[in-house]
C-alpha cells in the first residue's frame, strides 16, 4: 500500500506523453517504418534488402509483443472503447492470435498466479521433449508457425462470432502481409513471399522466447494454498533484464528492464514503468526485499548449464514461514 502511493504520486504528475504518448509514438513509428521496409525488398542490392529484412522484423516485434502486451494491459489508452480496438488490433491482426485467450492466459493466469505451480508458472513455455540446444537455438523458429496454429486451435472454447471475427483478423492480417510482399516488394512466386514472411516473423523469435522463460523460470515458485503477500510474490518470482536498446524498443520497458515493475503495476505503460523503476527499487530494498537484475548473457549461460533442472523437471515449491 506505502509503495503504491509513491507510484500513484509520479502516475498523478506525469503528462499524457509520460504516461501513453511516448509508447503510442514507438507503435505509431513501426506502422510508419513498414512501406520503407517492403520498397527495400524490391532492391537487388543484397544490403538493401537485408536492410529491408530487419526494418520489417523490428517492426513485427514492436508491433506483436511491445503493442499486443500493452493492448493485453490497456496501457495504451485510458478509453475502453479504444482500449479493446487496439487489442483485437495488436493481438489478433497482427500477432495472429486471439484476444481472448491472450487476455485469460495473460492477465488472469500470469499476473493473478505469478509463480504460482500449476497456474502462473510459466509452465506453457516448457518442452520437457527437447533437449537444451533445440529448445534455446532452434525452437524460436517454429514461433511464427504455431501461434496461428495454436490460437485456431484454442478458438473451439470460444463462442461462433468470436471465433469468426478472430479468424477473419488473423486472416486479415497473414493475407496482408503476403499481399504486400507480392505487390509491393516485387515478389514473384508464393514460395518467396512465405519464405520472407517466416523470416521477418522469426528474427527476434530467439531474444522473445528466452526472455520469456528468463524472467520467472528459477526463481521461487509457490503453491496455489500458501502462497506469500502479493508483493513478496513479485519481488522474489520477477526478475530484470538489463537494458538492451532494441529488445527495449521492440518488446518494451516493462517486458525487460521493468518486468518487476510492470508485475507490481501492470496496468502502466512501458515509459511510466521506466520512470517509477528508481522508486520500486528504493522501496524494495529499504523493507529488504529482493529486487532481481541480471544481464541477457548472463541468464542464457545459465539456463544453458541447468536447462535439466529449470526446464524439464518439476520446480521445487518455495514456502516462505511468516510471510503468507
Amino acid at each position: 500500500r506505502e509503495l503504491e502511493v509513491l507510484v500513484q504520486d509520479v502516475v498523478r504528475t506525469s503528462s499524457w506523453w509520460e504516461r501513453h504518448g511516448v509508447d503510442c509514438a514507438i507503435l505509431a513509428l513501426s506502422l510508419l517504418a513498414l512501406p520503407a521496409g517492403f520498397l527495400c525488398l524490391r532492391w537487388e542490392n543484397a544490403l538493401v534488402f537485408a536492410s529491408g529484412i530487419t526494418i520489417l522484423g523490428v517492426c513485427h516485434y514492436t508491433l506483436t509483443v511491445k503493442g499486443s502486451h500493452l493492448a493485453t494491459h490497456g496501457a495504451l489508452t485510458e478509453s475502453k472503447r479504444w482500449s479493446k480496438i487496439w487489442l483485437l488490433f495488436f493481438v489478433e491482426v497482427c500477432t495472429a492470435f486471439t484476444a481472448e485467450h491472450a487476455t485469460h492466459g495473460h492477465i488472469k493466469m500470469h499476473h493473478a498466479y505469478t509463480n504460482v505451480v500449476g497456474l502462473g508458472d510459466s509452465s506453457t513455455w516448457r518442452l520437457p521433449c527437447l533437449n537444451r540446444y533445440v529448445y534455446m537455438f532452434l525452437a524460436p523458429f517454429l514461433l511464427p508457425i504455431a501461434t496461428p496454429l495454436v490460437a485456431v486451435e484454442r478458438l473451439r472454447k470460444v463462442e461462433l462470432g468470436t471465433a469468426l471475427r478472430t479468424l477473419a483478423l488473423i486472416s486479415l492480417g497473414l493475407y496482408s502481409h503476403y499481399w504486400l510482399l507480392l505487390n509491393v516488394s516485387g515478389f514473384k512466386n508464393p514460395s518467396s513471399a512465405l519464405g520472407c514472411m517466416f523470416l521477418t516473423r522469426s528474427l527476434l523469435a530467439h531474444p522473445y522466447l528466452h526472455v520469456n522463460i528468463f524472467q520467472h523460470i528459477g526463481l521461487p515458485m509457490f503453491s496455489r494454498d500458501n502462497k506469500p503477500r502479493r508483493i513478496h510474490m513479485m519481488s522474489l518470482g520477477v526478475l530484470n533484464l538489463a537494458r538492451l536498446p532494441v529488445l527495449d524498443w521492440a518488446f518494451g520497458h516493462s517486458i525487460i528492464s521493468c518486468h518487476v515493475e510492470h508485475h507490481l503495476f501492470p496496468r502502466l505503460s512501458d515509459n511510466m514503468c521506466l520512470k517509477v523503476k528508481p522508486v520500486v527499487s528504493q522501496f524494495l530494498r529499504e523493507k529488504q526485499l529482493p529486487y532481481n537484475e541480471d544481464s541477457y548473457l548472463a541468464r542464457f549461460q545459465l539456463f544453458l548449464r541447468r536447462y535439466e533442472e529449470f526446464m524439464v523437471q518439476a520446480p521445487p515449491i518455495t514456502e516462505l514461514v511468516g510471510l503468507q
